[in-house]
Order: C-alpha cells, then sequence, then structure tokens
C-alpha cells in the first residue's frame, strides 16, 4: 500500500478547542497497542520484545512529550514511527499506527520513503553523526527539496538559503558551503531543524534535540520549533530526558518505562499530581539544591592572563587566497583552583569553557601562566607550557580529566582493565600485572561498579556505566585535580544525579580539588563551591557560586540563569 494524501476539500475533519493554539485537528498520529520485537536469524516467534502494547494519540498542532530513562524504549517509538528499524534489523510488530487515518504499517517502501522527511520529519540526538561529513550542508538540505517538493538545483538552492536564514544561522549565503565540522554544535542542530523543515511536514519528531547545548541555545532552538509549529500547525512528538523543557515545551506527556508506558496525562497534571512511584522518582532526580559553604585548602592550580588564539580560514580573497581570521578563544583569564573546593565554569557554547580545559591539561599552546604550585610541590613554580617532557608526564597524574562523550573518550578495542589501568601503566604503578588488577578493581568498586566487569569492553555498558569507567580512569591515580567537561549533558536525570552524588563523595574522601565544565546550571548548582562565567572568551564574573546564583551582578550571568528557569 502505498500512502495516499488527503485533499483538504474532501476530508473530513475533527475540530476541538485547545487554550493556547486555538482551533486544532485532532489525532494527527495515533499509536494502538504497538508491540516490538527484535528477532534473530533463526527466531520466528517472540524474541526479544522492546515495546509493550504503547497507546499514544497526538493531535495536529500539539506537543506530546515521551519521557524515561536510558533504554526506556523512547528512540525506538520515533524510529518504529518512521519505519527506520526495518531497514537494519529483523523485526515483529504487533499493533497499528494510524497517520492522517492511515496505517503506515502497511505501507510499501516506496510508500514510506514518500513519507519520510515530506510529511513525516526527524530530529536525530547527535547531528553530527547525522550531518554526512562528506556533503556541505547545502548538499544536504537541497536533496530533500529536489526530491519531495520537485524544485530545480536553483530554486532548491535558493530555499535552503532562505531556510537556514530562518533557523537562525548567520551569513546564510556563507554557511551553505560549509561541512558539518566547520560548524558549532547550536549551528549544526539548526542545520538538522531546517533540513526537518524543508517540506513542511505536519509531524516532527524531535528526539533529544538540545541535549548537548547550552540553555540559552536550548531556548532558541525550542523557540524556533514553537514558531515554526505555529506557523505550519505542525505537531510535535518530542522525546527527551530533560524534564525543565517539558514542563515548559510540552502539552501532553507520556512516561515510559522498560518499554511500556505507565502514566500519561497532561504536562501540568503530571507534574503536579504524578500518581507512580516511578514518575515521582524522575521529578525529584532533577538537581535542585544549593551547595552549602564549606572550608577550602591552599591554591593548587594558579591561572594568570591566559589567552588563547586560533586562526581559521574565512572566505575566499582571491581564487588561490582565502582571508584569516584570528579567533581569541581565551582571554586574558585569572583564576585560582583550590584544594577540595569545586569551581564551576559556565557559559553558552563557543564562549571558551573546554578551551580553557584544555589549556589546563597543557594541552593546547597559550599565552600566559598557569601554574601548578601546593606546598612542598617539587615543580618549583614553574609555567606549564614552561616544563620540561619528562615534567609534564610526571604532572598527568597530578591533574586529570573526564570528557565529555565518554564512549568516543574510551577506546572500543580495550577491555576496561586495559583502559581504567592504563595510567598505572604509563606512570610505572605497581610492582606487577595482578597488583594492578587489584587497584583496578578497588577503581571501580569506588564508582560503584563490579570489579569482575573489568572483562568487559565499553559497548556492553550503558552511557551511565561508561561515564563511571571514565571517572575511575582518572580517580586510579588519586589526581590533585580533576577537570570535568559536560560529563553529565548526555546521561538522564536519574544517571545525572548519581554522577553527582558519586562525585560528591569521591571528594570528600580524596580532598580533590574539580573544574566543572558545563552548560548545566542546575547541576553545577548543585556541585559547585565557586562559580567563573565565561563569555566572548573572558571571565565576566566569579565568585562563590551560592552568591552569584541568587544575586548576579552582570546582566549576561542574569540571562543565563533565567535561561535555565532556576
Amino acid at each position: 500500500m502505498q500512502w495516499q494524501p488527503h485533499e483538504d476539500e474532501v476530508s473530513v475533519t475533527i475540530y476541538t478547542r485547545s487554550a493556547t493554539k486555538g482551533w486544532i485537528m485532532t489525532e494527527l498520529l495515533r499509536l494502538e497497542n504497538v508491540s516490538l520485537s527484535f528477532l534473530s536469524d533463526r527466531e520466528e516467534g517472540g524474541g526479544n520484545t522492546v515495546l509493550h502494547d504503547i497507546n499514544l494519540v497526538l493531535e495536529h498542532g500539539g506537543t506530546h512529550a515521551v519521557v524515561g530513562e536510558s533504554g526506556s524504549g523512547k528512540t525506538v517509538t520515533a524510529l518504529l514511527i518512521m519505519r527506520l528499524l526495518e531497514e537494519y534489523a529483523k523485526v515483529k510488530i504487533n499493533g497499528k499506527i494510524f497517520f492522517e487515518g492511515q496505517d503506515i504499517l502497511s505501507f510499501d517502501k516506496q510508500g514510506i520513503r514518500s513519507l519520510r522527511g515530506n510529511r513525516i520529519a526527524m530530529i536525530f540526538q547527535e547531528p553530527m553523526t547525522s550531518l554526512n561529513p562528506v556533503y556541505s550542508i547545502g548538499d544536504q538540505l537541497i536533496e530533500p527539496l529536489m526530491l519531495h517538493r520537485n524544485l530545480s538545483a536553483d530554486k532548491a538552492y535558493e530555499k535552503a538559503v532562505q531556510l537556514l536564514a530562518r533557523t537562525g544561522i548567520v551569513d546564510p549565503e556563507y554557511r551553505i558551503n560549509s561541512y558539518s565540522h566547520q560548524l558549532s554544535g547550536g549551528q549544526r542542530q539548526r542545520v538538522m531543524i531546517a533540513m526537518a523543515l524543508a517540506c513542511q511536514p505536519n509531524l516532527l519528531i524531535a528526539d533529544e534535540p538540545t541535549t548537548a547545548l547550552d540553555v540559552t541555545i536550548q531556548n532558541q532552538i525550542l523557540e524556533l520549533i514553537r514558531d515554526v509549529q505555529k506557523e505550519y500547525r505542525m505537531a510535535v512528538l518530542l522525546i527527551t530526558h530533560d524534564l525543565p523543557m517539558v514542563k515548559r515545551f510540552a502539552d501532553t506527556v507520556s512516561i515510559m518505562k522498560k518499554g511500556t508506558i505507565i502514566e500519561q496525562k497532561s504536562t501540568s497534571e503530571l507534574f503536579n499530581r504524578p500518581v507512580r512511584s516511578y514518575t515521582k522518582h524522575l521529578l525529584n532526580s532533577v538537581p535542585d539544591s544549593v551547595r552549602q559553604m564549606r572550608p577550602f585548602g591552599e591554591n593548587l592550580l594558579r591561572i594568570n592572563g591566559v589567552s588563547c588564539s586560533f586562526t581559521v580560514k574565512t572566505k575566499w580573497k582571491s581564487l588561490f587566497k582565502r582571508e584569516k581570521k584570528v579567533i581569541r578563544a581565551v582571554d586574558q583569564v585569572d583564576l585560582n583552583i583550590r584544594k577540595g573546593a569545586t569551581l564551576g565554569i559556565v557559559g553558552e557554547s563557543g564562549s571558551g569553557k573546554s578551551t580553557l580545559g584544555m589549556c589546563m591539561l597543557n594541552l593546547i599552546k597559550y599565552q600566559g601562566s598557569i601554574v601548578y604550585g601546593p606546598t612542598n610541590s617539587d615543580y618549583d613554580e614553574k609555567c606549564l607550557n614552561k616544563l620540561s617532557g619528562r615534567d609534564m608526564r610526571r604532572l598527568r597524574k597530578k591533574i586529570q580529566v573526564v570528557f565529555q562523550d565518554p564512549f568516543s573518550s574510551l577506546s572500543p578495542r580495550f577491555s576496561v582493565e586495559e583502559i581504567v589501568g592504563e595510567g598505572l601503566r604509563a606512570h610505572n604503578i605497581g610492582n606487577n600485572s595482578d597488583e594492578r588488577r587489584g587497584m583496578v578493581e578497588e577503581a571501580l568498586r569506588e564508582v560503584e561498579l563490579d570489579a569482575d566487569m573489568c572483562y568487559r569492553y565499553p559497548h556492553e555498558f550503558s552511557g551511565g556505566q561508561r561515564q563511571r569507567i571514565a571517572i575511575a580512569r582518572a580517580i586510579i591515580l588519586k589526581p590533585d585535580i580533576l577537570i570535568l567537561d559536560e560529563p553529565t549533558s548526555a546521561l538522564d536525570v536519574t544517571i545525572q544525579a548519581q554522577i553527582i552524588e558519586l562525585l560528591v563523595s569521591l571528594q570528600d574522601r580524596y580532598g580533590m580539588a574539580y573544574v566543572f565544565i558545563s552548560h548545566d546550571l542546575r547541576v553545577v548548582r548543585a556541585l559547585a563551591d565557586e562559580l567563573a562565567v565565561m563569555q566572548n572568551g573572558r571571565i565576566i564574573e566569579k565568585g562563590l557560586a551560592q552568591d552569584i546564583f541568587e544575586n548576579p551582578t552582570h546582566p549576561y550571568t542574569a540571562k543565563l540563569i533565567q535561561a535555565a528557569c532556576l
């Protein structure tokens, strides 16, 4: 069966009143008792059932959020609606999925392809992996316009430029020739939205559309989707673990657990009167506390007048020469990292947070002074970039890092024992392999993982477990300073809460100093003793975290706090 579009003049449409959107058409999408099982090549019957009797109704012009922990079945439900699972897996599907009154499970390949990207579009969770790195973003935008809307190449190019401008991309005529690696996270997400909106779909499925974005960019992306939703009367199915965002954006909510919807109601009713204990657990996992003041120790790292610049090529100046632009990523930064304290560094994407962290690790060139110099230190108060290679290697065990994405920072070829024990071997710690294995098992127990997990590989773990492995790799060397670059941004709220509790307990136990780089102000407020706010490479406000959160003095800081709804 092929998809047949309904003609407005002959279709029967039922309308209902909405307080926020006026008159809207009901039941654009309906899932009736939908179950899904993955089958192996030998299985023809049950298989591994991952979705159980899913029932869901989404109105035309409405927003429905699907919320749950990692592995609950949220993304699988979205992929099932798009009929993408059958492309690479053997599945068994029961139930019906109606879109505009037609059961899309009965469509043939040609029918479903005419539906995808045309009437139903999807924004995937990670734009860097969703955008093809060998094609410019313009090529990827033009393709659906020519395929589904039958535009000529010139007309499709003009429309693509308009879409980029519509989604807030600066200099769209220039950016349309850029590749995905040349764009920031927020810009890539805007490109994904432009691609999704190219054919003005009736349904937009947004799978974690703002996960790795800072709070101001999150708000801009959500407002953009909301504006386009009103303009096109488009429905949105929002897949997320961000409960504050759901509260602001969604009309109705489904809570998923282990492939089943356990609670479904209006957003206001769910947040005010949750019924199921699991729903209450999710709502209580959102960080809302402020860390209490504690005594701090001596200065471990002193940062004075640090600047870092990059030279990038921009527009073509002539046939063989391109203009060069100097970007000052970090500009005259002064900070102190104190023993036992947590310094939170916050700011928008591109503000210089992660670049400053790389300077502290001496992984990139910088100007100015970064000195590791606790009492009784044998490093003679030397700036890190003045240390010899041997001295810098010795210092590596004193300053460790946990990166944002644990999956890409853990080698898939190494077992957990090899990953966590890598620092021991590099610094010749431990007399033999048995002693090092014992230290690895102890580090795993400290991050609340079983010791027998040391023989497994990263792909066998969940996101939260991989982050714990990354933390174990860092703390096994008992560092003085631990730099945490967005360690919780890709984790759901319950796993975030567990990681926060783990970090607090490890800091209390070992007295480590934390540099916590994040765009999630709720997590920063729960962890940080001191706070530094960055904008355009500069520290525009710093001080005690509690004072800044309660009484910000800089307008930009107030804007960040307001955007995070703190």
